[in-house]
């Protein structure tokens, strides 16, 4: 039987665990919003209409920031109109996923719940249909003290201190044709420079994150990142990257090698923003905000004309199996291994769309597949992030070439070793861990997502049929730790220092 082995040194590192790295996102599309996180009537709802139970469940997940309200919804929002008595509030028509929004959920339902959840906003402005005075507004509604038009607009809605938002987004995916008030790299970058100028203006201690590539597949992958930094490199501290990854778009061994692309993608936007910093002459580095990754049969979806004007339809409800789960632990894994250069991500959506957390109307919630390798990875990723020297048997694919059968990522917090581990292989895959300059190992634990029937998902009826559970046969030998990875499996093995 093939076996990988790691070793690992103390000397050699990653850097600190980067807590904005265990992000969601949170959009005004299909049931997201509507009936996901927000449902007033529901058995579990409070008073304020935020379902409990699935802040329950986002908090179980460890979720520490997340990015609102879009997305491709927010480049035609107009964020005055969910502020306010709700019943006041205007209904529009979005024009991104064409829906009937009635603005019941707006910023100040937005900030409650993410007290309620512990969490950090990372907020987006319209820079499609609106542009440097909105955006400049909205930080004053939400950052300034008192005493302006707009910072006394919120106190008159009974907020009387400032929200203190630190993470804004300079609108979203602004090269996509399907954008609405989509701009060529100059003129976004020129815009993104004057948003970033006027917001700092009202609040010097922002963090700013300008618009990449939608993804790294359209033909301006590069170039655009090139021509907008070039404008606003020193306006900004993030350049965004987003990526979805199809499990039938391609074979299944390339599914299961996802993270590869992901991998190409962040050392390409860095490199990039690198070459820009290197013609401005400047000694500033930017981090990357990787604030839409997930799992998504993109391939399936008819796009937005096929859909038909609703409030909260049921849409790329994605229900997610053991597959699944293995490629997002492995993308966390990416994220982990590269945190000296990505500042922040936001796996994308929380509840309903394409989301670990699956909610029905009036009903219950829980957590799909997917869900297991966020909250594991971010309730044991402490500390610091070691480097990982491996060697493990290759796997072919179409779309990468060879591919190693194994991922993974360890961190170290005190006296706390974890290691995380895909095994995208279908076979089981012996691991010895060699912890050269560490103190010797003691009460090891193994912990995996796997089952029989990879193709296994938790549905409404059977919403724990794929869990975390104890795997058998992990050991200690003096400085060397062995362990058996299920086939396609995420796997967590801790081990106390001493």
């Amino acid at each position: 039987m093939e076996s990988a082995k790691l070793t690992l040194d103390p000397a050699f590192e990653v850097g600190p665990v980067e807590r904005r790295l265990f992000g969601s996102f949170v959009e005004h599309m299909g049931r997201c919003v509507y009936t996901g996180v927000f449902e007033p009537g529901h058995p579990r709802a409070g008073d304020d209409g935020l379902r409990r139970d699935v802040i329950e469940l986002t908090r179980e997940m460890g979720v520490t920031t997340v990015r609102y309200p879009g997305g491709n919804f927010v480049s035609n929002y107009e964020w005055e109109d969910g502020v306010g008595p709700a019943s006041e509030r205007p209904t529009r028509l979005d024009l991104a996923w064409r829906q009937i929004e009635t603005n019941a959920f707006g910023l100040d339902e937005f900030m409650t719940w993410l007290r309620e959840v512990d969490a950090e906003p990372v907020m987006a402005v319209n820079l499609g249909t609106r542009g440097i005075r909105e955006a400049r507004d909205l930080v004053e509604y939400a950052n300034f003290p008192g005493g302006t038009r707009w910072s006394d607009l919120r106190i008159k809605h009974g907020v009387p201190e400032p929200y203190g938002i630190r993470v804004w987004c300079l609108g979203n995916e602004m090269d996509g044709p399907w954008q609405i008030g989509g701009k060529t790299a100059d003129e976004y970058g020129r815009l993104a420079f004057e948003a970033a100028k006027a917001m700092r203006r009202v609040d010097p201690g922002l963090e700013l994150v300008a618009c990449g590539s939608s993804n790294m597949r359209i033909p301006t992958f590069g170039s655009w990142e090139a021509r907008v930094l070039e404008h606003c490199y020193d306006q900004v501290d993030y350049i965004s990257a987003h990526s979805y990854y199809d499990p039938v778009g391609g074979s299944r061994a390339d599914f299961l090698a996802s993270a590869v692309e992901m991998e190409q993608q962040i050392e390409g936007v860095i490199a990039t923003a690198d070459h820009v910093a290197a013609r401005l002459g400047s000694r500033k580095r930017l981090k990357v905000s990787f604030d839409e990754w997930n799992v998504w049969s993109q391939s399936l979806f008819r796009g937005e004309g096929s859909l038909d004007w609703e409030h909260a339809p049921r849409i790329i409800e994605e229900e997610y199996d053991v597959a699944g789960a293995a490629v997002v632990g492995s993308l966390l894994i990416t994220l982990l291994n590269h945190a000296d250069r990505v500042g922040i991500a936001c796996q994308a959506q929380l509840a309903n769309v394409i989301a670990p957390i699956r909610t029905e109307p009036g009903g219950p919630a829980w957590r799909q597949t997917i869900f297991h390798p966020f909250a594991l990875t971010a309730a044991h990723a402490r500390g610091r992030i070691l480097r990982v020297q491996a060697t493990a048997p290759a796997m072919p694919t179409e779309r990468y070439g060879e591919v190693p059968v194994l991922a993974t990522a360890a961190t170290l917090d005190d006296d706390r070793l974890a290691v995380f581990a895909v095994n995208r292989g279908d076979r089981p895959l012996p691991v010895e861990i060699d912890l050269r300059g560490l103190p010797q190992a003691s009460d090891l634990s193994h912990v995996t997502v796997a089952d029989d029937d990879t193709g296994a998902r938790n549905t409404e009826r059977e919403p724990r049929r794929v869990e975390p559970r104890p795997a058998d046969g992990a050991a200690i030998d003096g400085h060397r730790l062995t362990a058996v990875l299920p086939p396609v499996s995420f796997n967590v093995l801790k081990a106390r220092l001493s």
